[in-house]
């Protein structure tokens, strides 16, 4: 093979893990929210899309300058650095976390699934829809591997660009605005809820720790292996910043009400009145694509998490990207397949809100663990450690997202 062919294959590996990133940090959540935002403030807040995936690159850049530095997960950094306390918490929050986001990507999934090939009445259809997709993505990733998996994701990630892009064109947005809020941000009056809404629910939660694992895969290291992860991870959030800047232009162009992943079908038929059948079926084909790509990228990454978790407590070696064929992978797989299809005969909005809650919970946490490990020079090195800039960052990510928590727990608990 000529040295041509591997520095191509190389970077289409990069740009294929970047559309990993993105497959699996976009999701209902996020098109729901751009979508209601753009609806009720308009294209003001598009650069808060910017803003939010920005703040995730950055969170996902501090777990890898962990990995590069110190060739450890940052699980494994956290088990065996910050002691016993964090350990437990992680555990019981990642049990919770998981039955929820699988219930919520399961029950998305459904609804795509009555959007495009409605079988019987709704509710029949989406519990037929979301346990063939929970399904699916069992098959594919227990028989596929890692190399099947890139390829479904940078395909459904393609899907997601050209059904989305597709739909910001037709709809012939006012480019001049958009330009001058990207520009000169403003905040108008009364679009607080919105903002943190925007900047918060983008690019993914705990998700953000399956990054280790798929950089296992590529055997990255070192200098160069933090240059290589800084190349796909500034593809998928830029990816990520677009879907978002696009889900509020389309969002100001027609009235969306509602809550949930039902929305998506409202916003559906709102762009059919708009831009006729086509509009309907190009972005539905657009919220599939965004909604099974989690799916897929939760189904792959989170036993990831769980097996080396195992690993760790029982004191065993390192056993690279082997983890997946383990039994405790497997059985991870199993449980995140089937136990939340029990999800589908519960409301999509009860489901998304616990989702949504505990999703907020963890971003503080991991902001703040990233600011005790990489500020340790014995830990990673004076030339992986983070100065003064990327710590201002960390803490306002780190005040910010435990605002927002905050703010999640309080609207949950005067809901009920």
């Amino acid at each position: 093979m000529s040295e041509m062919q591997k520095k191509s294959e190389s970077f289409l590996g990069k740009i294929a893990l970047g559309f990993v990133v993105a497959a699996t940090g976009v999701g209902a959540g996020d098109l729901i929210t751009g979508s209601l935002a753009g609806s009720n403030v308009g294209v003001v807040l598009i650069w808060a899309a910017l803003g939010g995936a920005f703040l995730k690159f950055v969170l996902a850049e501090g777990i890898a300058r962990w990995q590069m530095a110190t060739g450890t997960t940052i699980l494994e950094g956290w088990i065996g650095r910050l002691g016993r306390w964090i350990q437990w918490i992680f555990v019981v929050y990642f049990l919770f976390w998981s039955y929820f986001v699988g219930g919520a990507l399961i029950n998305a999934c459904g609804v795509a699934g009555v959007g495009l090939f409605p079988i019987g009445d709704p509710q029949t259809s989406k519990i037929f829809w979301g346990i063939f997709h929970s399904l699916l993505g069992f098959v594919l990733v227990w028989f596929g591997g890692f190399k099947i998996f890139q390829m479904a994701m940078s395909f459904l990630t393609a899907i997601m660009f050209v059904t989305v892009l597709s739909t910001v064109v037709l709809i012939v947005p006012d480019w001049s605005a958009i330009g001058k809020t990207i520009i000169h941000p403003v905040l108008p009056p009364h679009s607080t809820a919105w903002l943190l809404g925007v900047l918060g629910g983008i690019g993914g939660t705990v998700t953000l720790l399956s990054y280790s694992y798929w950089v296992k895969e590529k055997n990255r290291r070192g200098k160069e292996g933090i240059r290589n992860c800084r190349f796909d991870l500034g593809l998928g959030y830029g990816l990520t910043a677009f879907f978002g800047m696009s889900m509020v232009i389309i969002g100001s162009k027609i009235t969306v009400e509602g809550q949930g992943a039902t929305v998506a079908l409202i916003l559906a038929d709102q762009l059919a009145r708009v831009l006729g059948p086509a509009g309907k079926w190009i972005f539905l084909w657009g919220f599939w694509g965004a909604v099974f790509s989690s799916l897929l990228g939760v189904w792959q990454s989170v036993p990831y998490l769980f097996a080396d978790f195992l690993r760790i407590r029982r004191g065993q070696e390192e056993s690279g990207s082997e983890i997946s064929k383990t039994r405790s992978y497997r059985s991870y797989l199993l449980a995140l397949t089937f136990l939340p299809i029990l999800t589908l005969w519960l409301k999509v909005q009860e489901i998304q809100l616990v989702y949504a809650v505990m999703g907020s919970l963890f971003m503080p946490l991991l902001a703040l663990t990233l600011l005790l490990l990489n500020n340790r020079t014995k830990w990673v090195s004076r030339e992986f450690k983070y100065g003064l800039g990327l710590n201002l960052i960390l803490g306002a990510t780190l005040a910010f997202f435990t605002y927002i928590g905050i703010t999640e727990i309080i609207e949950t608990i005067s809901g009920l």
